[in-house]
């Protein structure tokens, strides 16, 4: 199982405590594991990805095992302590501001 932590805003818009636990079949890529979230919880669909593009949301950034996947390929493999479920999968909404 893949665990996912969302940031709170997601966790109240998909109706979720604490991380998200995924089975996501194939390679554990960034894709995959956002296609699985999506798929389970049809309401986060558009608010992490762009609809048409499939582009990270701008304010969102993703993280596993104290590395910023952000702008990795979304087809690349996450880590091995990821797929594994050994750490989660970090979907953190950024801080702007002056």
């Amino acid at each position: 199982m893949i665990r996912v932590a969302l940031p709170q805003h997601l966790r109240t818009l998909a109706q979720v405590d604490g991380e998200v636990q995924l089975q996501v079949d194939g390679p554990v890529t960034q894709r995959s594991v956002l296609d699985a979230l999506e798929a389970r919880y049809p309401v986060l669909r558009g608010t992490i990805r762009d609809h048409v593009t499939q582009q990270r949301r701008p304010f969102l950034r993703f993280f596993a095992c104290e590395q910023d996947l952000s702008h990795e390929p979304p087809d690349a493999l996450l880590p091995e302590a990821v797929a594994m479920g050994n750490e989660p999968f970090l979907v953190v909404g950024a801080i702007a501001g002056g």
